[in-house]
């Protein structure tokens, strides 16, 4: 079978022209837009692949899928955690620059990847490409990491604080709070599973809300102290800006490891998503330009707004305020700014409305990274989960990021499961970036015939691998001081090396163990279900005796 003439559809490594297995779930449509899909073998990770769904995403759309994502719950939610972990502001704001340079380096390595092979499923492209033996290892390990932490319930859980602070209702019960959260989760699946299209809309429109949140957030900071306004008339007495001179700003400072680890882990949650393009790039128009024109374009904006929305925080709100603010930094901020009515009501309500925004970036990209992972034949009823049908939407995907998002939603123990989430994402997440630091540097060694349209700084590369190494360790750098009551300070790394070594369990038995009791091998075929989705089927192949 030839290439495809189509520019988006020529290999980036010459010669890899695969060929199509025929199956069946439903009927193959001979008409279908993808109708020219090659093979699903490893090796054709290297071909763009187009979406059933089609190309739809633009410039604009694919730079507010990434904004969305990175300007959520983050910036208006952990600086106050943050500021409690380290204990000065100073040491906070050092932080959140060390986090812009450690996230660039780790994006780096990630727009290598992406451009080398431009294809929906980010890591999990990455790493099925990179580690081919032990056979499913690498598959089987970002399903499950993604399937368990893939979610969007953290933002649910600020959409729920904000929206009852700005109604005066923040001291209801957790019952209440959890039903709020859980129906913009349920609300944000149904719009993406049943009007696909408008749902790109909606988060366009709230993507472009959320970035002019944050400017004027920056400018109200520096109106407070241009005019030196006198703030809190309402509250007591008159409070003067928090940053004082050079040796408040450091003073109460904690510098130790695994402090300033879990401050880290919170940094890198506001950062994350400056790949989420990676994960629809086969919706995108000329995938590689556009990831690698709008994952830059949102590193600088993002950085710039990060430090100066933290700068504005500490100029207009207490220290001991912000320690004390929980996931409610931004609400104290406008209240402090603009007063009980403005203030407390109306700009909460527009934070969340930016987590509304988030939300739905969220549920979107989850959803199609999840659907790349049925469509590799991972999960029980891959197929059906890997259809667009009937709505030409990622059903099975959406529902696979639905269920696990709303039991942290409604299981949850307590008010500390934001930072939970936050630090156990990270930390799992550290253990999928050294894999994917170390295999780029395999593959420019073992793979030099690949076409790099971008490559990462070697220094870039090396300095996120062994600082992936450092995080790691961070558990076992414990605090001088224990946090009264709450979490054991290391259950994010238990539960991130717990989901881990339980990956490789469940891998060993279904790859391993199983076929050797029973007599089988595991052997692939190529499937194109009826809406032209190209599905790998692993089937049970008895051993010739």
């Amino acid at each position: 079978m030839a290439a495809s003439t189509n520019p988006e559809q020529q290999p980036l490594l010459p010669g890899l022209v695969g060929a199509r297995k025929n199956g069946s779930f439903g009927d193959i449509d001979s008409e279908s837009p993808n109708n020219n899909v090659l093979s699903r073998d490893v090796e054709d990770d290297v071909l763009p692949e187009a979406s059933p769904m089609g190309r739809n995403i633009t410039w604009q759309s694919a730079y507010i899928i990434v904004m969305s994502r990175v300007i959520g719950s983050g910036i208006f939610a952990t600086p106050g955690a943050i500021l409690r972990s380290v204990g000065s502001p100073g040491l906070s704001l050092l932080i959140w620059i060390a986090g812009a340079v450690i996230s660039a380096c780790g994006l780096a390595v990630l727009l290598e990847y992406g451009c080398m092979l431009p294809r929906s499923g980010g890591q999990k492209v990455y790493l099925e490409f990179t580690y081919r033996h032990p056979r499913f290892l690498a598959s089987t390990l970002v399903a499950i990491n993604a399937v368990l932490l893939g979610l969007t319930a953290s933002n649910c859980v600020i959409f729920s604080q904000y929206i009852l602070f700005a109604f005066e209702a923040d001291s209801v019960s957790d019952t209440v709070r959890k039903i709020v959260g859980a129906g913009l989760l349920t609300l944000a699946t149904i719009i993406h599973a049943v009007t696909p299209r408008l749902g790109v809309r909606i988060q366009n429109v709230l993507g472009w809300s959320k970035i002019g949140i944050v400017a004027f957030m920056v400018l109200s900071g520096i109106y407070v102290v241009i005019l030196r306004l006198a703030i809190g008339d309402d509250m007591g007495p008159r409070s003067s800006v928090s940053l004082q001179g050079w040796d408040h700003l450091w003073q109460g400072s904690i510098w130790n490891w695994g402090a300033i680890a879990t401050a880290l882990f919170k940094v890198f949650y506001s950062y994350a998503g400056l790949d989420n393009l990676s994960n629809v790039l086969n919706e995108v128009k000329d995938p590689v330009r556009t990831l690698r024109s709008v994952t830059l374009t949102a590193l600088f904006t993002t950085c710039a707004i990060f430090l100066l929305v933290n700068v504005a925080y500490f100029l207009v709100v207490p220290i001991d305020e912000i320690r004390e603010s929980g996931e409610l930094v931004a609400a104290l901020f406008f209240e402090r700014v603009f007063g009980g009515n403005f203030g407390r009501r109306f700009l909460p309500l527009v934070v969340a409305l930016s987590a509304v925004g988030n939300v739905l970036v969220v549920v979107f990209a989850m959803a199609r990274l999840k659907q790349e992972i049925a469509r590799q034949g991972l999960l029980p009823f891959s197929e059906r989960l890997s259809s667009t049908m009937p709505f030409n939407s990622p059903l099975g995907g959406l529902l696979l990021t639905y269920v696990p998002s709303l039991l942290v939603i409604v299981l949850s123990p307590s008010q500390e499961v934001f930072s939970f989430i936050l630090e156990t994402e990270g930390y799992s997440g550290q253990i999928l970036g050294l894999l994917t630091g170390a295999g780029l540097i395999w593959l420019r060694i073992k793979r030099p015939d690949l076409k790099r349209p971008f490559k990462a700084w070697t220094s870039a590369v090396l300095f996120r691998f062994l600082l992936g190494l450092a995080l790691l360790a961070a558990p076992f750098f414990p605090p001088s001081k224990q946090p009264a009551g709450g979490l054991y300070y290391a259950t994010y790394a238990i539960v991130g090396v717990a989901i881990f070594v339980g990956s490789l369990l469940y891998w060993y038995v279904w790859t391993i163990l199983l076929p050797r009791i029973r007599g089988y091998t595991l052997e692939e075929e190529t499937v194109v279900l009826q809406d032209g989705t190209a599905v790998t089927r692993i089937i049970h192949k008895e051993r010739s005796s």
